[in-house]
């Protein structure tokens, strides 16, 4: 009996890297598939018709209570991931952006926003592709 396949499905998302005037960095701490802690960047799916740019500004606003603009954008990252009996290919695009306001608070998919100087998020951030970005910023 051959090998039984893995559906492979894709999915688009898209975050925003929140550089505030004196270079902190704006991160979220919320759960992975694991329902472990993580400190991450705000990033989340694509709505329905929504440009990448609309979900970044969306889900960085619905994650950390802050309203922000896009500076321009950064490299796209892309990843795999096991969900179910699902292989998820995720490809997500980044933008640097500037904080404008806080206009409420964190959704519910978010245990703790945090500004942070450069190196302490460095050491939070637990993916690698999140430090990269973070790293692409010189």
């Amino acid at each position: 009996m051959p090998p039984e396949r893995k559906l492979t499905v894709r999915q688009y998302s898209a975050g925003g890297l929140v550089v505030d005037e004196q270079g902190r960095i704006l991160l979220i701490r919320a759960r992975d598939l694991r329902d472990r802690p993580v400190w991450t960047l705000p990033k989340g799916t694509l709505a329905s018709r929504e440009s990448s740019e609309e979900a970044a500004l969306r889900e960085v606003r619905e994650e950390t209570g802050w309203r922000c603009e896009i500076v321009r954008e950064l490299e796209e990252v892309t990843y795999w991931f096991q969900r179910e009996d699902r292989r998820v290919r995720k490809s997500v695009r980044w933008f640097l952006m500037r904080p404008l306001e806080q206009v409420g608070e964190h959704d519910h998919e978010v245990d703790e926003v945090a500004w942070l100087e450069r190196t302490e998020a460095l050491n939070r951030l637990r993916y690698e592709s999140d430090r990269r970005l973070v790293e692409t910023l010189g």
